[in-house]
């Protein structure tokens, strides 16, 4: 498929935009330098008795939310959006309303105050999959979608180089209904200066694996699931869906590289390109399984920054809310009080539904 080229800017408010075209020499406009933004006024909590952090960003709730302009086409003056010129393939640029970017960061290691509190540093990016307004990912060309992978792994090396930065993690909320405010097809990335709990948990059950002399426990998740053949949704040489064997949403899959690798930027060529079928593919099955397309959430779940990078396994979770477009599961309190989830969907069931659901598969090298 056709490589990337990344053009770098800077907008007038001093955050930093990086184009990803198809082609190169593409002309960009050029934005004045200018002072830095204000700083974030977000922080962190420390909650002691889950030795968690708590991100508080309270100006968030002012961001820009659906209305009649669009911030993320691109500029046509009179009307100025948050990225300069015309048509663009990708666009990445730092977000106005960040949860994190502040200085500093959590203290290290475990001796803090039982009311502790912290800057928000790390990064909040925006990534625009296209200026064309009106078309999801899911149905962009296959290039498009390449190049969307392309920016995804150079934001995860660049990110990871910075000293506050400890995961980075790159999510799509498609739909309002799970989220998004903007229609325009985006997705975003975080770069935290932590661990989160979620990531935490399986981490430590990586390493719990490796002291016990096993091997990595997501290549036996993936080799466990495509053995037993069930719940698999499509595979490619370089990758495999499938919904995963104690699935807590109503629509669920999860998508393994095939190979040991921690993070997109470690991907091969080949595989970045199996990447893009098969994520696309997985992306129409959501659209079409149910009678109008469902709101889905998609997450990377890649190596820290710096611990212990041996132990990840690079992987998405692609899932929905929603067991229809208008039946929603919402996890009530014994759910999100307790954190036990209760599945009411058959996962084998599932899987069967989403193969059927995208009848092109067999002409862009994906299986089921």
């Amino acid at each position: 498929m056709t490589r990337t080229h990344r053009t770098s800017a800077t907008l007038p408010d001093g955050r930093s935009i990086h184009y990803y075209d198809e082609r190169p020499g593409r002309a960009r406009p050029s934005a004045p330098a200018a002072p830095p933004a204000a700083p974030v006024p977000s922080t962190l909590r420390w909650d002691p008795t889950t030795e968690d952090w708590v991100l508080m960003a309270p100006h968030r709730a002012a961001r820009t939310a659906l209305g009649p302009h669009c911030p993320l086409c691109a500029s046509s003056p009179p009307e100025v959006t948050e990225i300069p010129g015309g048509a663009y393939d990708v666009a990445v640029f730092d977000n106005r309303f960040p949860a994190l970017g502040g200085p500093g960061g959590p203290p290290a290691g475990g001796d803090r105050a039982l009311l502790a509190s912290a800057p928000a540093s790390g990064r909040c990016e925006v990534v625009s999959f296209s200026s064309d307004h009106d078309t999801p990912l899911a149905r962009l060309p296959l290039t498009r979608v390449r190049t969307v992978v392309d920016a995804w792994a150079d934001r995860t090396r660049e990110l990871n180089r910075m000293a506050a930065v400890e995961q980075v993690v790159c999510f799509e909320n498609r739909g309002a209904e799970v989220g998004a405010s903007l229609s325009h097809p985006h997705g975003q990335i975080y770069a935290y200066p932590w661990m989160p709990e979620r990531f935490r948990r399986m981490h430590e059950s990586a390493r719990a694996a490796e002291l016990r002399g096993e091997s990595c426990v997501f290549c036996r998740v993936r080799q466990a699931e495509e053995e037993a053949g069930s719940r698999v949704v499509a595979r490619t040489a370089h990758w495999s869906a499938f919904v995963p064997f104690a699935a807590r949403w109503p629509y669920e899959v999860h998508l393994y590289a095939r190979r040991h690798v921690p993070d997109l930027d470690a991907l091969t060529d080949g595989e970045r390109d199996d990447l893009a079928r098969i994520y696309r593919s997985l992306l129409r099955r959501f659209e079409s399984v149910a009678e109008a397309p469902l709101p889905y959430m998609a997450v990377w779940t890649q190596a820290a920054a710096r611990r212990e990078r041996h132990l990840a396994h690079v992987r998405a979770q692609v899932f929905s809310s929603h067991r229809s477009p208008t039946v929603v599961k919402r996890p009530a309190a014994g759910e999100l009080g307790a954190g036990a989830f209760v599945s009411e969907a058959s996962p084998e069931r599932t899987a069967e539904a989403l193969r059927a659901a995208d009848p092109a598969w067999e002409h862009e090298g994906v299986s089921a």
